[in-house]
């Protein structure tokens, strides 16, 4: 689900004032001012549409006249061609938020894209794929969000809410072991704590200090396959580090529980869409 909402206003009035400044000066001299139109988005490109919702808050918010009509279900697949949605109104206020708009359905949509991509690689397994905190600043609920709609799941929003000990963390309280020691002491009950391994000793040392899930990372082929075999199912397993759609597909076939693709937010290239005014 996407919350839309006060923050999200914020942040698209703030966007679209970075576009428009004090006035969109093309608009005001090639466009009558009133002058009523129609315009359609339109796919240029296969991909999975996604942000159709935000698209929509956006011309409602250059101009609430605009009318948005989506064409399309959010999370469906589009070929080149296909009409998205349809706007009315006047035209100015539809060229106002043509770019905001624009940015926003393309970014979210190729993130979907990707993240189907990588659930359709690992169909068949019973890995799921995870997104990472590598996203765009101020637009993480909206990248998350995509990861969603194109069937991922969400691993940790932010800092707040998960404990996942990295390489840092660990180097910091002096191994792996005492990491994850301090992380169970100290940590509120209901949180459960990653931590991430790169070797099999350190596998071993994650387990016999309790660690609830452990993030194979950067593991070759045979060691994410003897990793398995090791815990034996007694901890959930994630595998992440250069996650290609070939790798996953490895890893999710070797047993691993998640497969974490930091590309899905900060790689996933954009769906190509144009607006296009029909009328007058």
């Amino acid at each position: 689900m996407l919350l839309l909402g006060r923050d999200l206003d914020a942040r698209l009035l703030a966007w679209l004032a970075e576009d428009l400044g004090h006035g969109d000066l093309t608009s005001a001299l090639a466009v009558e001012e009133g002058l009523l139109g129609e315009a359609v988005i339109v796919a240029k490109a296969e991909g999975i549409l996604a942000g159709l919702p935000v698209a929509e808050r956006v011309f409602h918010l250059a101009n609430p006249e605009v009318r948005f009509v989506a064409k399309v279900a959010e999370g469906s697949p589009v070929a080149p061609g296909d009409e998205v949605a349809r706007l009315e109104g006047p035209l100015r206020g539809i060229l106002a938020g043509e770019r905001l708009a624009l940015n926003l359905l393309q970014r979210l949509s190729g993130i979907a894209t990707l993240t189907r991509a990588y659930v359709e690689a690992l169909r068949g397994t019973r890995a799921q794929v995870l997104d990472t905190r590598k996203t765009t600043p101020g637009l993480r609920d909206l990248e998350k969000y995509a990861v969603r709609v194109g069937g991922g799941r969400n691993h940790r929003f932010g800092l707040f809410d998960g404990i996942l000990l990295k390489e840092n963390h660990i180097r910091a309280a002096g191994g792996v072991g005492e990491a994850v020691r301090r992380a169970k002491e100290g940590g509120p009950h209901y949180l459960k704590v990653e931590v991430e391994v790169t070797n099999l000793e350190e596998l071993e040392e994650a387990l016999a200090a309790g660690a609830d899930l452990i993030l194979l990372d950067n593991f070759p082929p045979e060691a994410i396959r003897e990793a398995v075999r090791r815990v034996g199912g007694r901890v959930p397993l994630e595998a992440s580090g250069n996650m290609t759609l070939e790798r996953a597909r490895m890893a999710a076939e070797a047993g691993v529980d998640y497969v974490s693709v930091g590309a899905l937010t900060h790689s996933a290239r954009a769906l190509d869409l144009s607006l296009l005014v029909v009328r007058p």
